[in-house]
């Protein structure tokens, strides 16, 4: 099972994220806080420190995600 998420997680980092509509950037997003609740759950019982780079890599991409889907505010 662990095997299978960090293939997930590992393929979800190497996805591009340019040229991305709103939804898919939603549907990123989501699939991102999925995978890291998952990997946290493994993380809690193995104390894994390669589990903890996969989630920190993970984070950072979705924040920058969610930072384009809120936009910049207006003055």
């Amino acid at each position: 099972m662990t095997h299978e998420l960090l293939q997930k997680a590992e393929e979800f980092e190497k996805r591009p994220m340019s040229h991305m509509s709103t939804s898919d950037r939603v549907k990123a997003s989501r699939e991102a806080k999925s995978l890291i609740l998952s990997i946290n759950e493994i993380y809690k019982k193995t104390k894994d420190s390669k589990l903890m780079e996969t989630m920190k890599n993970i984070t950072a991409k979705k924040r920058k995600i969610e930072k384009r889907l809120k936009g910049s505010p207006l003055a």
